[in-house]
Order: structure tokens, then C-alpha cells, then sequence
């Protein structure tokens, strides 16, 4: 099962390394990593998916709380919440394509960011269903290139993840 945990961190020097060890000695592969500031000055928050057991990520949790720097962990994986990730597609564009494209781009609600002579660069957000449904539509007129950011979620309604 997909887990996705919600770490809150000092942001200090050293923090990222400390976590990613931790995943990386029990020999989990963590199959994205966003990182970015939060609300509070100090403080950043790490989404972090991996694929494991219920049992497991228990005790993964408990081992994150142990670390230096962490200041709290949440399982989001059971809890109602909205998950997003943003896809850039680098996509060959000939002159004759690119209203196709741009027709795929906006049923998708992406947007085009960069366009040259032969090729157009879109940006989707979106869960990862409809980015995998985009990407499998452009590739018939020939992926350059793709880059992902990562999941990033929060709790759907009035709760927070917080330190504790």
C-alpha cells in the first residue's frame, strides 16, 4: 500500500539527509520527496511517499519521531485529503499538431509555458491519474521530456497538521 507522510522539521541543515537515511537503511525506496516552508518561520514540512505495510510505516513513524529535527509525523494515507503534483511535459510540436496539443492541454486544465519552433512545454496538476491519462495522450506526438515535482497534500476540511 501507498503511504503518504506529512513530516514536520526544523529546517535546519542536515534534516533531509537524517530522513532520507532512515528510509534508506530499513531498505525502502521513497518514490517522492517534496520539500518546502510552512506557515510557521523555522519550520518546513516534507511529503514524503513510500510503499509499504501498515505495520511497517508504524514503526517507520516511530522511528522519525526519534530523529533530531522532526517534529511531528502523520500518516495521511488513511485520513481524507487532498494530494496534488505538478507534471512539466516537454512534447515535439510541428505546426500542424499544435492545436491538437493545445486541445489535449485544455480538456486537462494545463496550460502551455513554453513554446519553440518544434516542441511546446505544458504544465498539469492533478492526482496521479490524470497526469499519467495527459502524458499517455501526448506521447503519441512524441515526449521530449517530463519532470514531477512530487506529492504534496493536506487534510481536506478544517484540520492541520501542526507540531504537537
Amino acid at each position: 500500500m501507498k503511504h503518504i507522510l506529512a513530516i514536520l522539521v526544523e529546517n535546519k541543515p542536515g534534516a533531509l539527509t537524517r530522513i532520507s537515511g532512515l528510509f534508506s537503511r530499513r531498505g525502502f525506496n521513497i518514490e517522492n520527496i517534496a520539500v518546502g516552508e510552512t506557515v510557521t518561520p523555522g519550520i518546513a514540512r516534507m511529503t514524503i511517499t513510500v510503499e509499504s505495510s501498515e505495520k511497517v510505516i508504524e514503526q517507520v513513524v516511530k522511528q522519525l519521531h526519534k530523529l533530531i529535527n522532526v517534529i511531528k509525523v502523520s500518516n495521511l494515507s488513511n485520513e481524507p485529503s487532498v494530494t496534488r503534483e505538478l507534471m512539466l511535459i516537454k512534447v515535439r510540436a510541428e505546426t500542424g499538431s499544435r492545436s491538437d496539443i493545445q486541445q489535449i492541454v485544455e480538456t486537462f486544465r494545463g496550460k502551455v509555458v513554453d513554446v519553440s519552433p518544434d516542441s511546446m512545454i505544458i504544465e498539469v496538476t492533478g492526482n496521479d491519474d490524470k497526469l499519467e491519462a495527459i502524458k499517455l495522450l501526448l506521447n503519441h506526438f512524441g515526449i521530449k521530456e517530463i519532470v514531477r515535482t512530487g506529492k504534496v497534500a493536506l487534510l481536506r476540511g478544517s484540520k492541520v497538521t501542526r507540531e504537537a
